[in-house]
């Protein structure tokens, strides 16, 4: 019997960020609005990237709110 076993990973990273007005609901920390990327890997090597906004908190960093 032969068993393969592939990594696959996902991570998210903060390209830009601007101040909001608004305050985070689980902590009561200060909210920003960021330009997101999510990039997909497979064996280390990107398979997938998209591009989107966030409302995330300054102090917890909770997305509070998505926009694709």
């Amino acid at each position: 019997m032969v068993c393969f076993c592939f990594l696959v990973d996902q991570r998210r990273k903060q390209t830009s960020i601007k101040p909001a007005a608004g305050m985070c609901s689980r902590c009561g920390g200060g909210a920003s609005v960021g330009d997101m990327k999510t990039i997909t890997r497979f064996c280390f090597v990107p398979v997938y990237c998209k591009s989107w906004k966030a409302i995330i908190c300054t102090f917890c960093g909770a997305i509070l709110k998505s926009y694709r």
